[in-house]
């Protein structure tokens, strides 16, 4: 059923206040439970479980692929004297962690650990935004389905290019980034034709949060997996969950409400009102310079590059903080690195159904909604990495620290992670794609950086890494507070909402 006046909630964009827009009530919304909706949210979710896998497992791998964190006995000797004891009832094991009979191992500095590392996100920069586009004109599904298949079936081939060499292992982490790229831009490309406006933060929420649980699963199977089976079975195994979960994505899945083959009427009738004239494709053409020009784009963009610092950084470089400095065994080390990742992924699921709560009931305008949740989002988790460096070799302590920054860095799943489509909703998957371009350059700066702080492998040079991530995000969270918006830009507008607006403003 329409809203009152017969327009989509996404129709408002005049300037008036975004309190002022019409919505629909709670007793008009179709049942949530097994819709169409949200079974296409939870295959989402766990394709991004699937992704996240992907593009984590190397960062434990790493540690049982290399004979040791850092080759050279001498400093070796100088490393166990410069970080913390190891933990009350633990046999330090990973430095003499045994693979099963022919697995093979490599001498790779800390340097070399963090261009592998980072070697991802170099092909990951490429497609964001050709992904986005495309994805933004001819739907979402293949390019996401495709993106997804692609990044496993290339993750198959990982022990091989280890073989050959770090180049070659380099490149091909390069190239799963390449087809990974178009993932993100394509899951908002399809949630700007599927997603109701008063679901839009739970919807996103819960779809994007396969990342985290992604990685909460990844981090642990991996090392299990490296003890039992062997470094490269962790590959194949990955790589093989993926190329399973595109085929039911193929199956299952439509790009738009209208073609869906098992969607009720009344959700479809309920989908496509709310969504309105945004829920089509925007064409070959875009307004590219009033995108340029947008002050509260580049506020979102500054704002995800400032979170992704740190998220990038815990999520490359923590199984290595937790083997050399805080000396945990290999299976202690994936599972305590992976805590921090159930909490992101609660607290993602949590706040898109708060965030949609605050704004159904009117307690708060879209806009002061996702600056709130943003600011929480960045700045707690930069007071809990700065308690990190002064909790110093409290290993319990320090992985409280941890898991509670990256659990409050999940608030920000329903701020500026998703705010691409209030502002422009038929654009979402391209400004998704402009987003996670700048976004993604952490992904490849952070683990160098590391690197370069911690080629010593010492307490100092670790809170080097700590305090510039807690300072980058905080720094987000007050350029987010102060410029970003959750309404509907006039570049965004179609040309029947501008017909719209001219309309009510002569009978004015």
């Amino acid at each position: 059923m329409p809203p009152p006046d017969g327009c989509s909630i996404n129709s408002a964009a005049s300037d008036e206040s975004e309190d002022t827009e019409p919505l629909i009530g709670s007793d008009e919304i179709p049942p949530r439970c097994c819709s169409a909706r949200f079974n296409l949210a939870f295959l989402m979710f766990l394709g991004f479980t699937v992704v996240y896998g992907l593009r984590v497992n190397l960062s434990v791998a790493m540690v049982a692929m290399v004979n040791s964190t850092d080759p050279d006995p001498d400093r070796n000797h100088s490393v166990i004297n410069a970080s913390c004891p190891p933990p009350s009832g633990h046999k330090n094991t990973s430095n003499n962690f045994q693979q099963p009979a022919g697995v093979p191992h490599y001498n790779w500095d800390s340097e070399t650990q963090g261009w592998l590392l980072g070697a991802f996100f170099f092909g990951y920069l490429c497609t964001q935004i050709p992904g986005g586009y495309l994805a933004g004109h001819y739907g979402g599904k293949f390019f996401l389905g495709l993106g997804v298949l692609g990044t496993a079936a290339l993750t198959l081939l990982t022990p091989l290019a280890a073989k050959w060499g770090s180049y070659w292992l380099f490149a091909l982490r390069a190239l799963e980034g390449f087809g990974e790229g178009v993932t993100y831009p394509a899951m908002m490309a399809i949630w700007a034709r599927w997603a109701p406006p008063l679901e839009r933060s739970r919807l996103i929420a819960m779809s994007g949060s396969g990342g985290s649980f992604g990685a909460f699963v990844a981090l642990p199977l991996t090392g299990y997996i490296s003890q039992m089976l062997g470094w490269p079975a962790v590959f194949y195994i990955c790589g093989g969950a993926g190329c399973l979960w595109a085929v039911f994505w193929f199956i299952f899945v439509s790009d738009d409400p209208r073609t869906h083959r098992r969607i009720s009427r009344e959700e479809q009738d309920y989908i496509i009102k709310t969504v309105g004239p945004q829920g089509t494709g925007h064409g070959w053409s875009l307004p590219l310079l009033h995108m340029a020009l947008s002050f509260r784009l580049w506020a979102i963009i500054i704002t995800q590059m400032c979170s992704n610092w740190a998220f990038y950084t815990l999520l490359t470089s923590l199984p290595t903080y937790m083997d050399v400095i805080l000396h945990f065994d290999l299976q202690s080390n994936s599972f305590l690195s992976s805590l921090p990742y159930l909490g992101s992924w609660l607290m993602a699921w949590l706040s898109g159904v708060m965030a949609d709560a605050l704004i159904e009931r009117r307690v708060f305008s879209v806009t002061v909604v996702r600056k709130i949740f943003t600011f929480v989002g960045l700045f707690l988790p930069s007071v809990f990495l700065v308690a990190v460096i002064y909790a110093r070799c409290d290993h319990i302590l320090i992985v409280t620290f941890l898991t509670l920054s990256l659990t409050m860095g999940g608030f920000s799943a329903a701020g500026v992670f998703i705010n691409q489509i209030d502002i422009a909703p038929r654009y979402a998957g391209f400004l998704l794609g402009i987003t996670n371009t700048f976004g993604t350059i952490p992904g490849v700066v952070a683990p160098i950086v590391t690197g370069y702080f911690t080629e010593d492998h010492t307490l100092a040079g670790w809170a080097k890494v700590f305090w510039v991530a807690a300072g980058i995000n905080a720094s987000g969270a007050v350029i987010y507070t102060l410029f970003g918006t959750g309404k509907l830009q006039p570049w965004a507008l179609t040309e029947e909402e501008r017909a719209e607006a001219e309309r009510k403003r002569n009978s004015y």
